[in-house]
């Protein structure tokens, strides 16, 4: 495992985290969180414009990429190593599409969050993994409380996001008794700009998702869980932890009309 004085160089140099999805939601609050505590900072996404407004704001580095084309990442990668080593990688990147059923599901829909999900979490891991086994590190893949459960209009992306957490899974049986912390934060009810918005397509409703919820999570409350994971002692690992609002029992049984706690 790592030496026994890892973290006590850490404190002086400062850990380099690469974060993807980071150009909204839970991605861009735990790029500031990150930041904010001193780690070093590479926020990935599509979007550039939004990776220049967060690089502005917080002082990270950044890297403009789809990362659902296993060459973008292999780029990025490169660019990003080329800067020193990756001490963390947040797999955040996803997404849902709709709420078809199984009978009348779109299979490009169910690729696309395949590809969205699954494969850019396997892209980034596969790209930074050598440096990670050879001085030690953190892969943290944000899933989903739909990658423990299922529910109506849910397969496609319970399809995906089972998957990706099977990746962690085998991965933290595949490299145990190596230097490299494998973690999963899995997300239920989470309030954001954009997740519901994207899913189903208009803004009414997506509202309608979160209508009567006195509490619902939002990005910084996944951004907390994350960060004390990463920032646990080295022979921890927090291999899978579940976060929901109060008013979320499961997937589909949540509280609505009810008095904030």
């Amino acid at each position: 495992m790592r030496a026994r004085g890892y973290y006590c160089v850490l404190m002086s140099i400062p850990r380099r985290v690469v974060v993807t999805g980071a150009s909204t939601g839970i991605g861009q609050a735990t790029a500031r969180l990150l930041a904010k505590r001193g780690w070093r900072v590479v926020a990935v996404a599509r979007r550039r414009e939004r990776l220049e407004a967060l690089a502005a704001e917080i002082g990270c580095e950044y890297w403009a990429a789809d990362l659902s084309d296993e060459a973008q990442v292999e780029e990025m990668a490169a660019r990003v190593l080329e800067g020193g080593p990756v001490d963390a990688l947040v797999n955040n990147a996803g997404g849902a599409i709709g709420v078809d059923s199984v009978a009348d599901s779109d299979p490009a829909r169910w690729s696309a969050m395949f590809d969205r999900n699954v494969l850019t979490a396997l892209h980034c891991s596969r790209a930074f993994l050598p440096g990670m086994r050879e001085r030690g590190g953190d892969l943290v893949f944000v899933t989903s409380t739909a990658a423990h459960d299922t529910y109506p209009g849910g397969g496609g992306y319970v399809a995906a996001k089972h998957a990706e957490r099977i990746i962690a899974n085998t991965l933290r049986q595949e490299l145990v008794g190596e230097p490299v912390r494998i973690i999963e934060i899995a997300p239920g009810m989470v309030r954001t700009e954009e997740f519901s918005l994207n899913r189903l397509g208009s803004r009414e409703a997506a509202d309608r998702v979160y209508e009567g919820v006195a509490a619902p999570l939002v990005a910084e409350d996944i951004a907390e869980a994350i960060v004390w994971t990463l920032e646990r002692p080295s022979h921890v690992n927090i291999d899978s932890m579940i976060v929901r609002p109060v008013a979320q029992a499961t997937n589909t049984l949540v509280a609505r009309n009810a008095p904030e706690a």
